[in-house]
């Protein structure tokens, strides 16, 4: 096997166990995967630093059905292609807006107190 050298300029000075971390996976992992991650991180650390990264499915989930009524949870059902609209405006994939329904019709069945 051969062995090549790589030179890197980066902005900060990695500490020993970064260096040891970089080697290794130098060391263990096929360079496809290694450019593949690098891609991955670099356009995730693009989004974040544009603030457009999305959060989890989940916390999206939990906040559009966190405090709605039974009531709101009906109204929300029967006005679903407008409710539709304002979700893919937002962003959220289909997925995410089927879970929503789903609450939506678990909250609606729910006896108000």
């Amino acid at each position: 096997m051969e062995k090549f050298e790589l030179k890197i300029l980066i902005n900060k000075k990695p500490t020993d166990i970064q260096i040891k971390n970089l080697q290794d996976c130098f060391a263990e992992m096929p360079m496809d995967e290694i450019l593949g991650g690098l891609y991955f991180a670099k356009n995730r650390w693009k989004a974040k630093d544009a603030g457009v990264l999305k959060v989890g499915r989940k916390s999206i989930i939990k906040k559009e059905v966190h405090s709605i009524t039974a009531e709101q949870a009906q109204w929300r059902l029967k006005n679903w292609k407008m409710m539709i609209a304002n979700y893919r405006r937002l962003g959220y994939s289909y997925p995410t807006i089927s879970r929503i329904k789903n609450l939506l019709l678990d909250l609606s069945k729910k006896k108000p107190r």
